[in-house]
């Protein structure tokens, strides 16, 4: 059983974006972080579990790890288990379900290895299994070391709760703000998407700016634990007034649903009256007034839509735009194609590390200021 105030805690994150979280969990000022195949590992106690489900943007879940063992059968493992003081975690009245990972260990039924877990969590504090529980305990057998974890997000981590209308293929809120983090996004320029889709972007950029945590109005796992203290959750919870910021955000797209989309998403976050939203062509697009900024756009791809081929006019037209009218401006672009984003004409850096993206792999490709 961990100490109360030094566990680890991990962020998880698509393979690829590590590094980016990494960036975030030290902006955080967590503790002894540390970048691993698929996410961070920090140390911390309960209230920065809360913390970092609160505040942090691009961690698609936290798991805050309870205990490890080696067991190199299904009798060891289960007795193992009984010995996790599972009552100073979980709540006997809360519903709980297991998953279980076996990798390269004696222990490879993960189904049988979840039963005996199950079984000695019921036996040992009275608490009831079941498929649609709100509390998911995580064992991961590999080399023959259960590690045991506790969902402490439910819900992934984007689910905010302000963006319920989407369009095709949408981008998740938490790949978008480490995307904008890659693009050395800070929260004190202006941000223009003119391919906004749903708002992803233009919104995730306002709310950084405006210093909104993340999470503040969705509910977490954690509070269905035995460790959770509702006052203090909820003093953590209720941000200080923020300034709103001086900068502005743009959005704009062909489709008027979009254009509806995008405005209904910014309102529920609350961060409508930083952002511009219009509905014109991309031939259409200017830079807005003021200092220049980030320009990001997540452009549709042969694979995700439509036929790639098709698609070279676009990236053409849309890198003529940005080259003739956004000097002293960034850009950010997804694709899933070198070669699309070679059709910009666009002078960009190295790409960063592909990242799945609704079953497709997909590569942010960054520009310095353009001329």
């Amino acid at each position: 059983m961990p100490k109360t105030d030094h566990f680890d805690i991990f962020l998880a994150t698509a393979p690829g974006l590590e590094p980016a979280l990494y960036k975030e969990a030290r902006s955080l000022r967590l503790r002894a972080v540390k970048e691993v195949p698929g996410g961070v590992i920090v140390k911390g106690n309960w209230r920065d579990v809360w913390r970092i489900n609160l505040e942090v943007r691009g961690a698609s879940k936290i798991l805050a790890r309870i205990d490890a063992f080696r067991a190199f059968q299904l009798a060891e493992l289960e007795k193992r288990a009984r010995r996790v003081a599972w009552g100073d975690v979980l709540r006997s009245d809360v519903s709980f379900r297991v998953e279980v990972t076996c990798r390269t260990s004696k222990i490879y039924h993960s189904g049988a290895a979840a039963q005996r877990i199950e079984k000695a969590i019921r036996e040992e504090i009275g608490a009831q299994s079941a498929e649609d529980a709100p509390v998911s305990v995580m064992a991961r057998i590999e080399n023959d070391l259960c590690t045991i974890s506790v969902d402490t997000s439910g819900n992934l981590l984007h689910k905010r709760g302000f963006k319920v209308a989407v369009n095709k293929a949408p981008m998740r809120e938490t790949m978008a703000a480490l995307f904008l983090r890659q693009c050395g996004y800070d929260g004190t320029e202006p941000v223009v998407d003119p391919m906004c889709g749903s708002g992803t972007f233009v919104i995730e950029a306002a709310e950084i700016a405006a210093g909104l945590k993340a999470g503040r109005e969705r509910h977490f796992a954690f509070e269905q634990l035995a460790t959770f203290d509702a006052a203090a959750w909820e003093d953590m919870r209720r941000a200080a007034p923020v300034e709103k910021p001086a900068i502005r955000f743009y959005g704009s797209d062909r489709d008027a649903g979009a254009i509806e989309m995008s405005c209904m998403n910014a309102a529920r976050a609350g961060v409508a009256d930083l952002i511009e939203f219009r509905q014109h062509a991309m031939s259409d697009l200017v830079p807005p007034p003021g200092p220049p900024g980030l320009v990001i756009v997540n452009p549709p791809y042969g694979d995700r839509i439509g036929n790639k081929k098709r698609l070279e006019a676009l990236y053409r037209a849309l890198g003529e735009t940005l080259r003739t009218r956004f000097s002293g401006w960034r850009v950010g672009l997804i694709t899933n194609e070198a070669w699309l984003a070679k059709a910009t004409g666009l002078p960009f850096l190295p790409p960063t590390a592909p990242v799945a993206h609704g079953g497709i792999r997909v590569t942010l490709f960054r520009t310095e200021k353009l001329a």
